[in-house]
């Protein structure tokens, strides 16, 4: 039995009828043979005509501890969550514990995260919020592959997107559904998708649904005075503006998760 290799650039064409193959090449020639001749047909492309986009496989899913699953995104060459991060577990399956309570959320040294007004519905559509001392843990709320952004991969998004004047207009979810109105220049065409997720004050209660979106780095910083600040990015509902700010690590925010 007979094996053909093909290369891609040929045009076939077999006729039932005949029980034959032509083969058109791309130098005007034909050839034909019987089909009961042919034990297979391998199409290879040639190795110098192949490039690297080619060959590039965009994954667009990822799960964490709790099997929540994300949606993801490629922005520039990073990968980032499309969603936001509502993990209740370090990666090694230890608890994150959860705190309710506005005095006991105020005396936090360790992590913890909370929900929205403290309902569990609110963390379905835009995920939990997380002390900055969650995201210091050792024991990682990224999933396995991922990490929470440092402050710099932040600011590569931002600057890819045409800087922090324009940037959080791109990465807002576009609309009225979730975001309050004017939703100024939402137009979401990163793909990010951001959601006003609000935020826990550092000193109890929450605050900024609808409004706003506040969402951790990794870095922090002291103060001239010895304070600890964990810097983070901000958007809200009537700028286009992306905002960089230090906050104190007791304040719970959203997370959004980068790959490795």
């Amino acid at each position: 039995m007979k094996k053909y290799i093909v290369f891609v650039t040929l045009f076939i064409s077999i006729f039932a009828y005949s029980q034959a193959m032509n083969i058109h090449k791309t130098n005007g020639l034909v050839d034909n043979c019987d089909l009961s001749e042919i034990d297979s047909i391998t199409f290879t492309i040639p190795s110098s005509e192949l490039t690297v986009t080619e060959l590039n496989v965009t994954e667009l899913t990822v799960t964490d501890i709790d099997v929540n699953v994300y949606s993801t995104v490629t922005i520039g060459t990073q990968v980032w969550m499309a969603e936001n991060l509502k993990v209740t577990h370090y990666r090694n399956g230890e608890p994150i514990p959860k705190v309710t309570d506005n005095t006991e959320w105020c005396n936090l040294t360790t992590g913890a995260y909370c929900n929205y007004d403290n309902d569990a519905n609110n963390a379905t559509t835009y995920g939990s919020l997380y002390n900055w001392y969650a995201v210091d843990d050792s024991r990682n709320i990224a999933p396995a592959g991922w990490h929470v952004p440092t402050d710099e991969e932040w600011q590569t998004l931002v600057d890819y997107l045409g800087g922090s004047g324009v940037a959080g207009a791109k990465l807002k979810e576009t609309g009225t559904t979730h975001w309050r109105s004017p939703n100024t220049g939402a137009t979401n065409e990163s793909g990010f998708s951001a959601l006003p997720g609000g935020y826990h004050f550092h000193d109890g209660g929450y605050s900024s649904m609808g409004s706003s979106a506040a969402f951790w780095s990794s870095s922090d910083y002291i103060s001239f005075s010895g304070s600890f600040y964990a810097l983070g990015r901000a958007l809200l509902h009537d700028y286009s503006k992306v905002y960089r700010h230090g906050y104190d690590e007791r304040y719970g925010y959203s997370v959004r998760c980068v790959r490795d």
